[in-house]
């Protein structure tokens, strides 16, 4: 018996470890990128991206973030050098933890759950971490098993392991178009004016994916900006003072990581963003700048100098209500859709291979309905309604 086949549009964290879990499975694996793998320009592709279990009331995404992390040590264990590095989460808070805020409640869910979590105030905040200035964060914890991965490096380890699964990797070769009978895709057409036909047809191509399939009314692209700065006193931000943060993350979007070995402490912003198509230029704005220094002006007074040596706009591949979108398409039998999430894929890296593998194999499993494919414009609507109400 022939194995079944499957074909993947798109070479980043949702296609690379879908690719591998198939492959495992026993399907016969083929995945097409338009670009270089790893892709510049995918958003699992960067220095470093936060891993965590911290998701306010969120048990499910908690558990998973759990998993995860066992996983990320298992690999550092299995792989040539260590990627995953627990260096601890700092969540700053500036009003103090209160009841149905992000980090209260992530707090309060850690330690129901057997966690145990350090809640710090301005006095501890300065002896751990001077950099920060502790009258604008009087309050919040220190979680110490979370930490980063280092996602590039990630990536190309879990493409690596794909082609020793034998998945079949057509590099500078995108999605042109379905292939499509009676209501059922079975294959693609490439870029390259390639057809290959396959039992299953899964896109997994991050901010493209609303553009390529006519979903953008409920999948779309938004651009985040990313800063790399290299700091006057880089013993401040080593990482046994300067941990993984989020400042009051809800409300600003700030985040970042300790120094990195070439000398750059990353910043970012984690907020709605602002639409974009995927193929625009990606600019990252004088009012990104502005608002960035801003931000260090009364978080980071010692990075208000430091010299910004890269920028970057980080697309994420969002969704109305923040979760990820696997399922089949309805009206389409045959075409699996896997993207959203809204910038928080990479953290599940280990396991989002087989939660896409799973929805292609058609298996229930806990929480399948929040990942299910979204009914059309009315429901985005609501979805939206409700997002903007709950991020107040």
């Amino acid at each position: 018996m022939s194995k079944k086949t499957v074909i993947i549009a798109g070479g980043g964290v949702f296609g690379v470890t879908a690719a591998i879990s198939l492959a495992r499975r026993g399907r016969e694996v083929t995945l097409i990128d338009p670009g270089q793998l790893p892709s510049p320009l995918a958003a699992s592709t960067d220095i470093s991206k936060v891993v965590r279990r911290e998701y306010g009331t969120d048990t499910y995404y908690m558990e998973l973030g759990e998993r995860s992390i066992q996983q990320f040590k298992a690999w550092n264990e299995d792989w040539p050098e260590p990627l995953y590095h627990e260096v601890g989460l700092l969540l700053l808070s500036r009003g103090g933890m209160k009841p149905d805020s992000f980090e209260y409640e992530s707090y309060q869910t850690l330690r129901q759950a057997g966690f145990d979590p350090e809640r710090f105030n301005k006095e501890s905040l300065k002896a751990r971490a001077p950099a920060w200035n502790a009258e604008a964060f009087p309050d919040g914890f220190f979680h110490a098993p979370s930490g980063y991965a280092q996602s590039e490096k990630v990536l190309s380890q879990l493409l690596s392991i794909g082609e020793s699964l034998g998945v079949e990797f057509r590099e500078e070769e995108g999605l042109a178009g379905l292939l499509e009978r009676d209501g059922r895709v079975f294959g693609l057409r490439t870029t390259k004016e390639n057809e290959i036909q396959a039992d299953q047809t899964l896109v997994a191509a991050g901010a493209w994916t609303g553009h390529l399939l006519g979903l953008t009314w409920g999948l779309w692209a938004s651009g985040h900006p990313v800063f790399h700065l290299r700091p006057e006193n880089p013993d401040l931000f080593r990482p046994e003072c300067f941990p993984v943060f989020t400042a009051d993350i809800a409300e600003t979007g700030w985040y970042g990581f300790p120094i990195n070995d070439d000398g750059v402490v990353k910043v970012a912003r984690h907020a709605l963003g602002r639409k974009i198509h995927p193929d625009e230029e990606r600019v990252v704005t004088q009012d990104d700048h502005k608002e960035l220094q801003k931000f260090l002006s009364f978080a980071l007074p010692d990075l208000v100098t430091a010299e910004i040596v890269y920028t970057r706009l980080c697309l994420y591949s969002d969704t109305a209500n923040g979760h990820f979108w696997i399922d089949e398409d309805p009206d389409r039998k045959g075409l699996f859709v896997a993207a959203g999430g809204s910038g928080h894929g990479f953290k599940f890296a280990p396991m989002l291979g087989d939660i896409i593998a799973d929805v292609l194999d058609h298996k229930d499993f806990r929480e399948r309905g929040r990942f299910a494919w979204r009914a059309g414009a009315a429901e985005f609507n609501n979805e939206e309604e409700s997002r903007a109400t709950h991020s107040k």
